[in-house]
């Protein structure tokens, strides 16, 4: 009877591991998007929580508002700059074409004292003051921009698929929130006991801080790089206001972008432009990292800069497009349950023999 009992819970476990793999394969394609669907509803909970009694409890009805209230702020921009892109690359090639048949100025008398490489660059600069020597200069630039912006184009339109499907499933999250939660504080408590109340309330202030504050602060920065790119009439200002959103998730990315436009109206000698874009790139786009982010992470915790550094490169490596917003709240989950585990460990150590130490509620 007892091997018979044995032989039985073997086969319902090989059965079960077998449901469990051939699940994980089904889903597999959709983890990615069913991770971040899940993050954008916890992150956003507290809107729909705010919507629902004023629509009357419906909750399909605010589970569509919502739905779409998260595609116009994540799917939208991706399908604008994608309809743009061809418009964005001609504008380009205009103002490279421009650029070119305008030639550049000659070099200031400061370049040739430069010690060492002064003599060298005055004269490859000169070089470049024709015509011939400029627009094979400018071809350097422009076939490795055209193989950018095909590559560029592939992964916006596959990122703007992704995105699109976890905000379809965001929908279904969004209608069974609660029952959603309910199983899940359930689940934990079978498996860690008590405390699993406590790393939820951990886990959920660290998602939402990580959520408003690096992508709410990213998306600020885009937003307000592609006003500035507007103004100054930059080619493309679309496209660089994105570039500048996924630069903004890697700490001091923004300089990368708006620099190099400054640069350029530098060298068409708009100088007023020039001026503004310095001052609007450095105190507005640059500068509000230092503003918004730390009040929207505030009910989160502050993830060091390499693990938002990993988080990204990592991010993109293991899930793609919608690693770059995974990545980092991933490990910074990690690490904060890390650190409340470690310090309730250490509480409970240190309270072995006296009264029960309350469970830590974040860190």
């Amino acid at each position: 009877m007892e091997r018979q009992r044995l032989i039985e819970s073997l086969f319902a476990a090989a059965a079960l591991s077998f449901l469990a793999i051939g699940c994980f394969l089904v889903l597999r394609p959709f983890l990615s998007a069913l991770m971040w669907a899940v993050i954008l509803c916890y992150a956003s909970w507290p809107g729909y929580r705010w919507l629902e009694p004023r629509l009357g409890g419906r909750r399909t009805l605010t589970a569509v508002l919502m739905t779409c209230a998260v595609a116009a702020v994540l799917v939208l921009p991706f399908v604008i700059v994608g309809f743009t892109l061809a418009d964005n690359v001609s504008a380009w090639v205009i103002a490279v074409k421009a650029w070119v048949a305008d030639g550049l100025p000659p070099p200031p008398s400061w370049v040739s004292g430069l010690p060492l490489i002064g003599t060298d660059l005055a004269e490859k600069w000169n070089a470049l003051d024709t015509g011939a020597g400029l627009a094979d200069a400018a071809l350097l630039v422009l076939n490795p921009l055209r193989e950018a912006v095909i590559a560029a184009g592939a992964v916006i339109a596959r990122g703007t698929i992704e995105m699109g499907l976890s905000v379809f499933i965001a929908f279904f999250v969004f209608r069974r929130g609660d029952e959603l939660a309910l199983g899940l504080r359930q689940a934990l408590t079978r498996l860690i006991g008590p405390r699993a109340r406590q790393f939820i309330e951990v886990a959920g202030g660290t998602i939402q801080g990580v959520v408003y504050g690096i992508l709410g602060t990213a998306l600020a920065q885009g937003v307000l790089a592609g006003i500035g790119f507007s103004l100054v009439g930059v080619p493309g200002a679309l496209f660089l206001g994105l570039l500048t959103f996924f630069m903004s998730l890697i700490p001091m990315g923004p300089p990368f972008v708006w620099v190099p436009v400054v640069v350029w109206l530098i060298s068409g000698e708009h100088w007023a432009a020039a001026v503004f874009m310095a001052i609007w790139g450095f105190f507005v786009i640059s500068g509000i990292d230092n503003i918004i982010k730390p009040w929207l992470i505030s009910r989160g915790s502050q993830l060091p800069f390499v693990l938002v550094f990993l988080g990204v490169i990592g991010g993109i490596v293991a899930f793609g497009f919608l690693g770059v917003f995974l990545g980092p709240v991933l490990l910074a989950v990690g690490y904060t349950l890390l650190l409340a585990w470690n310090r309730g460990e250490r509480i409970e150590g240190e309270g072995a023999g006296t009264a029960p130490t309350e469970p830590v509620a974040g860190v």
